[in-house]
């Protein structure tokens, strides 16, 4: 039996001012909403959809389109149309950065990874100095010239995020905080060996809509925004010692929070 035999999409309101590729749409949100088409899930086929309501296939495309712009719904061509997944990884901020990973030998993407069951993978690696932006040199202390760490992350193959980390050439230079492998434990870990002992983070966090470039990067399917995320790590003598530009596809990721009640 038929997906659409079963009663798990309705018929279209002929008395309704909605147009007809609206209504489409808003009965198959509301099916992927209840349920009834899980994530990964294949959806009708524009032929099933078209007998179904009796409309063009144009008007089965511009249904799918709106589901796609919502970020929904993802077309494989050649494949047909599938329920997006739900974000596979937890960004727990509370914990993400204790010492203790470190001290694992663990960076805090391969925390998530392991976390989430999946095989982390970096590549598009790039260290070089550079001079700062005006940006990047207020947050470090007025620094002219720094240390660039670029990567992209991949999960399981796929893009996940990509970041630039920015970092004082005093720090830096000559140290492997400037290898392009840094050791176990990331450069968190190099810097507190090097006597810059963390004690705190600050986050920026806003979404967007991406740029083209980043479309690219990330391999993002159309209607899937990006996260922006700015981190700046501090010393226990409240020296600014790096700052992290990271740019994430939204639909990998769920940030999660703890906040004191006082």
């Amino acid at each position: 039996m038929s997906p659409l035999s079963s009663g798990l999409l309705g018929d279209l309101d002929p008395t309704s001012d909605r147009a007809v590729f609206r209504q489409i749409a808003d009965q198959l949100r509301e099916a992927i909403d209840r349920g009834r088409f899980r994530e990964g899930e294949k959806l009708p086929s524009e032929a099933d959809l078209v007998d179904h309501f009796g409309v063009s296939r144009m008007t089965v495309r511009n249904a799918f389109s709106i589901l796609q712009g919502e970020g929904l719904v993802h077309a494989e061509h050649g494949r047909g149309v599938f329920v997006r997944p739900r974000p596979p990884v937890r960004r727990l901020a509370s914990d993400r950065f204790a010492r203790r990973h470190r001290e694992q030998g663990k960076s805090a993407f391969i925390v998530e990874a392991d976390a989430a069951g999946s095989h982390p993978q970096v590549d598009s690696l790039e260290v070089k100095e550079e001079k700062a932006s005006q940006d990047i040199s207020t947050r470090l202390g007025s620094v002219r010239r720094v240390l660039a760490r670029r990567r992209r992350y991949l999960l399981d193959g796929k893009p996940v995020e990509f970041a630039t980390s920015y970092l004082p050439l005093d720090i830096a230079r000559g140290t492997p905080i400037a290898e392009p492998n840094p050791g176990p434990g990331g450069i968190y870990a190099r810097l507190e060996e090097l006597g810059h002992h963390l004690d705190h983070f600050e986050e920026e966090i806003r979404a967007r809509m991406p740029s083209p470039a980043e479309v690219k990067t990330l391999r993002l399917a159309a209607g899937v925004p990006v996260i922006h995320l700015i981190r700046t790590a501090f010393d226990t003598e409240g020296r600014a010692v790096e700052v992290c530009d990271t740019v994430m596809a939204a639909d990998a990721y769920v940030l999660s929070y703890q906040l004191p009640a006082t």
